[in-house]
């Protein structure tokens, strides 16, 4: 009898977590389906360890974009200017180099000083002069866009320097240069992956005996142990990508290095819940005593620099600045924050469901890009994913209530 209360009362858990979370694992199952369908149409060719690894290079501009945007719209505002700030950064950048000869440590620190002057501009008007987000933004995309093409006379800057491609071409070098007795083994990326996954499955530890202590609901050791399988093997699968093929590119160790920040401030830090309670009550938020003004001013700077860091990696990977660069960037950036899980009210939404989302709108890409999918078409698909990524929002929203 108590056996089946036990089993019974396991259930009840699950079915609570289910639909608790329901948001966030559809975005799981979104990835994992867009995987299938493009694995069958491409004949296996999307799942080939070169592709995937194309695929994590081609997610890393935009994902880093998304750590910024999750804070913009969790603080309840919106920018419609990344693209045109990641296109802007980058070739101000290329220009330093190419046409001045800067070195690669110069041009990157300068260009991530504009990036944050821009979100310095930007975020004045929002904070101190109460000029909408959707205002500003607008009218940014349109004065960088215009900046971008007076910058670059409308021409191809290229090529630049070996270690400024490395950031968005590059891969993390072998323990052991010499050693190379599993063909296509890479030994630190290994390293990284053993070390990354244990500190996952020790932190789900640390978290569930906090939350015990506090007197917290915990899921039952069953549940509890399979979701840190599931998600460690998950884990793995993206690692053994990179371990088996050339190893973790740089551009993705910088995302990782911005993930476990971003993740730490939005969890551990003061900045971080004021952002959030700004965004779920800002009334509420005001009367606490949380200075408003100051906290949108700073998601704004720190958007712009993540923008500038964006170009940087985008403009390193093409080898180039051309006056189309970071076009659109804003609508894959917010679709992969709103199908990350994100709310469009605000208050609600985390910098790993970002990545996820951010993973998606790569897939789409790519898999349509393997498909020759022509362009017009591509852009149909990911507003109709918009769309539906925003619907799904409000409807699960309007359940739970």
């Amino acid at each position: 009898m108590t056996h089946d209360k036990t089993g019974q009362s396991s259930l009840h858990m699950l079915q609570d977590q289910l639909q608790n979370n329901m948001r966030q694992y559809a975005m799981f199952i979104a990835l994992i389906s867009i995987g299938v369908i493009f694995t069958v149409l491409t004949n296996g060719v999307f799942m080939s360890p070169r592709n995937l690894s194309n695929l994590l290079l081609q997610t890393s501009f935009i994902a880093i974009l998304a750590v910024g945007m999750v804070l913009v719209i969790v603080g309840g505002h919106i920018d419609l200017s990344v693209g045109s700030i990641v296109g802007f950064t980058g070739g101000f950048a290329a220009v330093l180099q190419v046409n001045y000869g800067f070195n690669t440590v110069t041009v990157v620190i300068l260009t991530l000083v504009l990036g944050a002057v821009i979100g310095v501009w930007q975020g004045f008007w929002i904070a101190y002069r109460a000029v909408p987000a959707f205002i500003v933004t607008l009218a940014g995309m349109l004065i960088f866009r215009g900046a971008l093409i007076a910058l670059t006379g409308g021409q191809t800057i290229a090529p630049l320097a070996p270690g400024f491609r490395a950031i968005g071409q590059g891969y993390i070098p072998r323990l052991f240069v010499n050693v190379d007795a599993i063909a296509g083994f890479h030994d630190l990326s290994f390293l990284i992956a053993v070390v990354a996954i244990a500190a996952y499955v020790v932190l789900e530890i640390r978290v569930r005996a906090r939350r015990k202590s506090f007197g917290f609901t915990n899921l039952p050791i069953p549940l509890f142990i399979a979701k840190i399988v599931i998600v460690a093997a998950m884990m793995w699968f993206v690692f053994s990508i990179m371990v088996n093929y050339r190893g973790i590119p740089y551009s993705i160790m910088i995302l990782m290095a911005l993930v476990l920040l971003f993740v730490y401030i939005t969890n551990n830090t003061t900045f971080g819940r004021h952002v959030y309670a700004i965004g779920g009550n800002r009334e509420a938020a005001l009367l606490s005593g949380i200075n408003i003004k100051l906290k949108t001013f700073y998601i704004f700077v720190i958007m712009g620099g993540l923008s500038a860091l964006s170009g940087l990696v985008f403009t390193a990977r093409l080898n180039a600045a051309t006056a189309g660069a970071g076009n659109l960037f804003e609508l894959d950036t917010i679709a992969a924050v709103f199908i990350g899980g994100t709310s469009m009210r605000g208050g609600e939404g985390t910098i790993v469901g970002a990545i996820v989302g951010a993973l998606v709108m790569a897939s789409l890409n790519n898999g349509m890009g393997l498909m020759n999918v022509s362009s017009e078409y591509q852009l149909i698909v990911k507003g109709l994913i918009l769309v539906l990524a925003v619907w799904f929002d409000t409807s699960s929203r309007s359940s739970n209530a």
